[in-house]
């Protein structure tokens, strides 16, 4: 059994260099983003009078936005041969804008704010994971997004330490903070992800690809044509079960309703996220042996059955179960998902593809969120989770129709 820890282990230390540096940033930007994001749908429902339809818009929004700019990155991160330039422009824009929620007003100032700190994630995103997937072996690339995904979870659990223990040095009540209770926490919320930059300019390294005379010749375009129909087969599905992947500032706010103390909400954020670090370390491990598809479709069967128990939660400990296995989910699919776009297409077209599959994410991230707020609204909270829930068991059954293999 030890021979077996230290073995995964080992595999993971063998990673390249750029693998811990860019796992660095992530873990550094999602400390930052983790400070604010467990306060703010009671920010923004408690404080700025926000509907669950407006939450769900300014969320579903903002990520579609960051969606749909990785699809010109990715390309002209192709097309330029260059990665880490959008992916020091993209963390720097949001160390920039994220101390400006302090000072929000309403929940359209707050929308604002979200939507410009996401541009910075659809500038970063796509040239970051074409530089990964270009800084391992194939064999080895479940294991570097599993790494990345877990340094960035790991993030997301210092972060609402940080925010916790700035609740409890600021907030004049922990049970009940004001408004500028949460003003103050969010100043504090660019500090790591500046320090990131500082770790992209010094440790991470581009080698120009090989492609890039071919390139000169023939440029990548930025069509589907030049992608295979498994890829583009692939991308429905990954479109589909978008659908029923709203914001998790839902979850956050039926948690509350279940009778977490809003104060408690950043530690039960970092519950998941610890739970997200173990099963990210495991699912990019497990997809090098076992093959990429099944463990996303295991991991869509797990977000349904998820989703199913928040229609139903009544009390405290049941939201915290659910959160705790909500964190399967991500380790099973977040990493392997992106392990297998790289699977599936050539290396000069890795910063398209990722682009076209973020955009196939943007396509149904936002009308996921806005019809979830408005089915809350109208039918209530359980019908809106079962729904999702159905929708991501169908895209689980469509995703058997795709066929991996590793070029």
């Amino acid at each position: 059994m030890l021979h077996k820890i230290k073995s995964f282990f080992g595999r993971y230390r063998n990673l390249s260099g750029n693998v811990f540096a860019l796992s660095l940033v992530s873990l550094l930007n999602d400390t930052s983003s983790e400070i604010i994001y467990p306060l703010l749908p009671a920010f923004l429902s408690l404080t700025l009078g926000a509907s669950p339809a407006a939450i769900g818009m300014i969320e579903g929004f903002a990520e579609s936005v960051a969606a749909f700019l990785k699809l010109f990155s990715g390309y002209f991160s192709d097309r330029f041969n260059n990665r880490k330039l959008p992916v020091f422009i993209g963390y720097a824009l949001a160390s920039l804008t994220r101390p400006f929620l302090a000072f929000a007003g309403s929940w359209q100032q707050v929308l604002a704010v979200r939507v410009t700190d996401r541009v910075g994630k659809g500038i970063r995103g796509t040239p970051r994971d074409a530089l990964l997937a270009d800084s391992v072996a194939p064999e080895k690339r479940g294991l570097a997004f599993g790494f990345n995904r877990a340094a960035d979870h790991t993030g997301a659990v210092l972060g609402p330490i940080c925010a916790f223990a700035l609740l409890y040095f600021l907030a004049s009540s922990m049970d009940n903070p004001t408004a500028t209770d949460y003003r103050r926490v969010f100043l504090y919320a660019s500090i790591p992800v500046a320090l990131g930059l500082f770790v992209i300019v010094f440790f991470v390294r581009e080698k120009p690809h090989e492609h890039t005379v071919a390139t000169s010749v023939t440029p990548i375009r930025l069509s589907l044509r030049e992608f295979d129909g498994n890829f583009k087969r692939f991308l429905v599905v990954v479109a589909v079960f978008t659908l029923s992947n709203s914001t998790d500032a839902f979850l956050l706010l039926r948690a509350e309703q279940s009778g977490i103390a809003p104060a408690m909400l950043p530690i039960l954020w970092m519950v998941l996220h610890i739970s997200k670090v173990f099963f990210s370390l495991i699912g990019g491990d497990l997809s090098d042996r076992i093959g990429r598809k099944t463990l996303i479709f295991s991991g869509w069967i797990v977000y349904a059955l998820v989703y199913a128990g928040f229609a139903f939660v009544d009390t405290a400990w049941q939201a915290w179960a659910l959160f705790i296995v909500y964190g399967i989910y991500f380790g099973l699919t977040e990493g392997v998902e992106k392990a297998l776009v790289a699977d599936l297409v050539t290396p000069e077209q890795r910063g398209t593809a990722y682009g076209f599959y973020n955009l196939a994410f943007s396509i149904t991230v936002l009308p996921a969120s806005i019809l979830f707020g408005i089915f809350w609204d109208r039918l209530g909270a359980a019908p809106a989770f079962l729904i999702s829930a159905s929708i991501s068991l169908g895209a689980a059954v469509l995703l058997l129709t795709i066929n991996p293999k590793k070029k």
